[in-house]
């Protein structure tokens, strides 16, 4: 059996059930190779339709010129060439959007390709949410240049 264990890090973005949008927060990549972002929404505390609904936009940066961290405003939307495992990708970095019946638990995943160190997830909410809607999000980064990486537990 191979070890895909002592090669993955995992670091999570929002555990929680949310009903407005959350204040994205810097994800740096430096020291691995690889990224995928892992979707796990519940059952939707409203039915999401296209105006009541949950855009997921992903965001990236480099470092600034002075090898510092990126500012909010130096981040750009990633575009289809940047992720894998999907179809397309939105206006403003939309990687999945929420505009149906939610009636299950579902989880999703993307791989993020693009060459940058930075990335931030916005769960974007349009219209009226009077109920949180349960969110499970987590970056994994992958094939890190000091393995094995440690434990969480």
């Amino acid at each position: 059996m191979r070890d895909l264990h002592s090669k993955l890090f995992s670091t999570p973005i929002i555990m929680a059930a949310l009903s407005a949008d959350n204040t994205p927060a810097a994800l740096d990549l430096k020291g691995y190779e690889s990224a995928v972002i892992l979707l796990g929404v519940g059952i939707g505390g409203i039915t999401f339709d296209a105006t009541n609904k949950i855009e997921f936009k992903l965001t990236h940066a480099d470092d600034k010129a002075d090898g510092s961290a990126p500012d909010a405003g130096d981040y750009t939307a990633v575009d289809i060439d940047d992720v894998l495992g999907v179809d397309a990708v939105g206006s403003g970095g939309i990687i999945k959007a929420l505009v149906a019946a939610h009636a299950a638990a579902a989880a999703y995943r993307v791989g993020y390709k693009g060459g940058k160190r930075w990335l931030k997830l916005l769960a974007d909410f349009s219209g009226t949410h009077g109920a949180g809607t349960p969110l499970g999000i987590f970056l994994i980064k992958g094939n890190g240049s000091d393995n094995p990486q440690a434990d969480q537990i």
